[in-house]
């Protein structure tokens, strides 16, 4: 079947209607989904969501179909973050069932047929959106990143029984999740020495930024990205400005027969290419003031009152990353260090990390009347290689 892209089909008004999510998503019988739709509200101040954007997890590796106490529980594990944020150990999903070292069949080509549809539902929403502005200013991106599904408690849901008692949906319904993408060095270090090569990809980059994160009063919803590479003379060189990455689509996915986690990120982001030159000169005006500091969070800090320029920029945080890219035609693999300061929170933590951007799968929903089965062939191909290269690793939360 042809994948048609929305600016050329031709549909009748009874057609129109937006499909729900119920009806995008094939029948799975073998995993638990939860489903929860997310308007663009900014949750944590940093994240922003489509108005049309799915958001879902599920859980692979379940024999029965269900999560209840014959199957899985939740196990506390020690998030140094999460515990000083929130003073409670997050939980992750584990099998009842500790003989995790091979998953039957293969699972990957039933996750791909699980999450095509809100692939193609999420690309052709984004794609209508972004015809209305200039294509070449927005980035679209997917993404697949490995680490650990945390569970977090809510005043419904009382975490010192959850282990011990059922798990069901209803449970794991009112938990609160997300995705910590820190893995181990030594894990980062094998990708880097034995996996890039056995997936036949090249090494293309190192590269060392800054990223400066601002809030724009003009822009409450947003925030600027200033990405800096640092001169010969040590001072700070700004080389690209883009608002804050727009999420279209989120897919957690437990794995309960491997050691770690999956994320699937559709998004799409603005590269501001339009700025007047006092807006430049403001925003230069707060990079020219950090102070290089290996000693502190994200590697700069900024003298008292100069984090801000006049009533509408303000520094709200700074990630210093240093990443190694390696990629062929299909896929581009990054492993980087990441080190981060959040000026809201005053917390800062750093972290190795390990993701995959998708282009083949992107480049492909971008041709003009591709056919459906390809980019099915293309994401079962990349989850193949997820699966049997990313997502084995020895247990690092505790």
């Amino acid at each position: 079947m042809a994948y048609i892209p929305p600016h050329k089909r031709h549909l009748k008004d009874s057609d129109r209607s937006t499909p729900t999510p119920e009806s995008l998503a094939p029948r799975f019988n073998r995993n638990v989904q939860l489903r929860a739709s997310k308007s663009n509200a900014d949750r944590s101040g940093k994240i922003i969501y489509s108005n049309y954007a799915i958001s879902r997890w599920f859980a692979v590796g379940l024999d029965d179909g269900n999560i209840d106490i014959s199957a899985a529980h939740l196990k506390p594990v020690s998030v140094e973050s999460i515990e000083r944020k929130t003073g409670e150990k997050p939980l992750i999903l584990v099998k009842n069932n500790s003989d995790t070292d091979e998953a039957k069949g293969s699972p990957w080509s039933s996750i791909a047929e699980n999450v095509l549809p809100d692939i193609l539902s999420s690309f052709e929403k984004a794609r209508a959106e972004l015809e209305c502005a200039d294509s070449k200013d927005v980035k679209l991106s997917m993404v697949a990143r490995v680490g650990k599904i945390l569970f977090q408690g809510s005043p419904s849901v009382n975490l010192e029984s959850v282990g011990k008692d059922c798990i069901s949906e209803t449970i794991l319904r009112n938990l609160r999740k997300s995705f910590n993408t820190s893995v181990p060095a030594s894990y980062s270090e094998n990708i880097i020495a034995e996996v890039a090569s056995n997936i036949k990809v090249d090494f293309a980059d190192t590269k060392d930024v800054y990223y400066v994160r601002l809030s724009d009063s003009t822009q409450p919803a947003s925030t600027i990205s200033c990405k800096c590479r640092l001169k010969d003379d040590k001072k700070l060189q700004i080389y690209k400005v883009e608002l804050n990455p727009v999420r279209d689509m989120v897919i957690d996915i437990s794995c309960l027969d491997m050691n770690l986690d999956l994320r699937l990120l559709m998004t799409h982001k603005r590269i501001l290419t339009s700025m007047t030159e006092d807006e430049m000169q403001s925003i230069q005006n707060l990079i020219d003031s950090a102070v290089l500091d290996p000693d502190v969070k994200g590697g700069l800090r900024w003298p008292f009152g100069k984090a801000s320029s006049g009533n509408r920029y303000n520094v709200v945080g700074v990630w210093h990353t240093v990443a190694r890219a390696y990629e062929n035609s299909s896929i581009r693999l990054k492993v980087r260090h990441a080190d981060r300061f959040d000026f809201k929170t005053t917390h800062g933590e750093a972290s190795e990390e390990v993701s995959l951007k998708l282009k083949g799968i992107v480049s492909g929903l971008l041709e003009q009347d591709v056919e459906e089965d390809v980019i099915s062939d293309k994401l079962k191909d990349n989850l193949s290689l997820i699966w049997q290269h990313f997502l084995s690793c020895e247990p690092f939360l505790t």
